[in-house]
């Protein structure tokens, strides 16, 4: 009897070791296979992605349309050359941005490159305020004054002014007025449509602002026959002020078709003729 009880402890023993053998086995494929999986996947993240196409996004095109997907890709097409194909890290993403941010009507641009195989190109474009026109040809500024010339593809829908611009930049021209007393002029000038912009009362009631001799305005309202002469562009709250007093006084006294010229170049007075 004591014989068979140290036989069955034997075989329970030599089936535990067994088992144990049998786990710790499977255990170790499970795991070299693991560690072989991970290994392959890393190598296959680690290889390099090459681009299979441009991803553009115009982020303000709901505002200007100056620039198009289809413009981006002439651009890099031209002045980059073949990036399709290339390694995702081998691509200039500096030289991408500076093609595109040559572009005048282009305020700023972002690229980058993403694990789907795309070029990726951000763009914002410049906002005009105003539209210079001559003789000559004509161009935007924005709101900090940066001029920029008009575009064939786009007419953006600002101000416009027109006549003896006291501006040495041609058609062309793109960038800050470097002359001081034309920087001055052009900074009053914004003032005068940055108001009118921001005014519930002024806000697209002028279709015409004429520049006369010396820089002074001259401006046609949408509608009656009336000429405001608004004089160089300073104090411009006081003069629209009484302007609107034109509106609300004179013409339901005098009748909408008595005047043709209204001025108030000089504080305190509105001349009618």
């Amino acid at each position: 009897r004591k014989y068979r009880q140290i036989h069955k402890a034997y075989n329970r023993n030599a089936m535990s070791k067994t088992a144990r053998y049998i786990i710790n086995s499977i255990s170790a494929i499970l795991l070299a296979g693991g560690l072989a999986g991970a290994f392959l996947c890393g190598s296959a993240c680690r290889a390099p992605l090459t681009c299979t196409g441009l991803n553009v996004r115009i982020l303000d095109s709901t505002v200007n349309k100056f620039v198009t997907g289809t413009d981006v890709k002439r651009y890099l097409d031209k002045e980059y050359g073949t990036y399709i194909g290339l390694q995702l890290d081998s691509i200039d993403l500096c030289k991408v941005e500076k093609i595109v941010d040559s572009r005048s009507a282009v305020l700023k641009s972002e690229a980058f490159t993403t694990r789907d195989g795309k070029l990726n190109v951000m763009v914002t474009q410049r906002t005009p305020i105003v539209r210079f026109q001559r003789n000559d040809g004509g161009f935007y500024a924005d709101a900090k004054g940066y001029l920029f010339p008009l575009q064939s593809s786009y007419a953006s829908r600002v101000q416009i002014i027109d006549g003896e611009i006291p501006l040495k930049a041609n058609s062309g021209y793109k960038g800050m007025v470097t002359d001081p007393k034309e920087q001055e002029w052009l900074d009053k000038v914004l003032d005068v449509v940055n108001y009118m912009e921001s005014s519930k009362v002024w806000k697209d009631k002028i279709v015409q602002i004429t520049v006369c001799d010396g820089g002074e305005l001259k401006m046609v309202p949408r509608r009656g026959k009336e000429v405001f002469l608004f004089g160089q562009p300073v104090n411009i709250e006081d003069k629209f002020s009484r302007m609107e007093m034109y509106y609300s006084n004179i013409i339901p006294a005098k009748g909408a078709e008595t005047y043709t010229s209204v001025s108030v170049e000089y504080d305190g007075q509105i001349v009618c003729k």
